[in-house]
């Protein structure tokens, strides 16, 4: 009885390990007093915040308090040439100008664990500006996830070439927050994730997101699907900024 009990134990185990994982990434967080409503979804879900923002600094403060993992959307050009708001890099500025811009925005954003890009279609075309950003994420131990607003990103390749632990969207999902639009969306997402073993999906603080994501979010567990902070899917995890100095402060995963 005894070997029966400990070999469904050890069957338990094996399918939770190997389940299939979600991250979901909540960007553009900071400007709207609405966007607060993000830190009454479960507490793995990600949120990413735009720097120098009027609530961004607040919010990322008790996001990391409730026990959410925080990054920061950093504002690149883009080829509609759409505006940036404060903290964006640009084409024209030189690598002193961005690296110190990264570093201001940071510092607006606290106990941001990475970074991902605010729009960008043009930046992150740009094999220097992309090594810039990716020497700034190096220096501070921090991840980067792509959002992936061209395909002729060279993001990946300079994170690659530093070893910056990265990550692709592959979902958005919330381009249009119709309910039909919301569930094919989210419907790709848990095929994706079955399929694939692991899914990066990006949305953002609208209200209908928000309701749609507390009303359906159980429906991965119930599919065999963990939701899971970004960092989870890295390479590499990062690990907390309070353990810096007691232990290495990215460990193996």
């Amino acid at each position: 009885m005894r070997i029966f009990i400990f070999f469904i134990a050890l069957a338990v185990c094996t399918t939770y390990v190997n389940a299939a994982q979600v991250a979901i990434i909540i960007d553009d967080i900071g400007y709207r007093q609405s966007d607060e409503a993000v830190l009454s979804l479960p507490d793995n879900i990600t949120l990413s915040v735009l720097p120098h923002t009027p609530l961004g600094s607040s919010v990322a403060q008790r996001a990391h308090s409730k026990g959410y993992e925080v990054m920061l959307h950093l504002p690149m050009q883009a080829l509609n040439g759409k505006k940036l708001g404060p903290g964006g890099i640009t084409n024209i500025m030189s690598e002193s100008e961005v690296k110190n811009t990264i570093r201001l925005a940071f510092e607006s954003v606290p106990f941001a664990k990475g970074a991902n890009n605010h729009m960008g279609s043009l930046m992150t075309q740009l094999e220097e500006p992309m090594q810039w950003v990716m020497e700034t994420l190096k220096q501070k131990e921090l991840y980067f996830v792509d959002s992936m607003t061209t395909r002729y990103t060279k993001a990946g390749e300079a994170a690659d070439r530093l070893g910056i632990p990265q990550l692709k969207r592959q979902v958005f999902l919330d381009n249009d927050v119709s309910t039909a639009s919301l569930e094919r969306q989210f419907t790709q997402l848990m095929a994706l994730a079955h399929r694939q073993g692991q899914v990066v999906a990006i949305a953002h603080p609208y209200p209908e997101t928000i309701a749609y994501l507390k009303h359906n979010l159980p429906r991965l567990h119930k599919s065999g699907i963990r939701l899971v902070k970004t960092s989870e899917l890295l390479p590499y995890r990062i690990a907390n900024k309070e353990n810096k100095g007691k232990s290495a402060t990215i460990r193996l995963k």
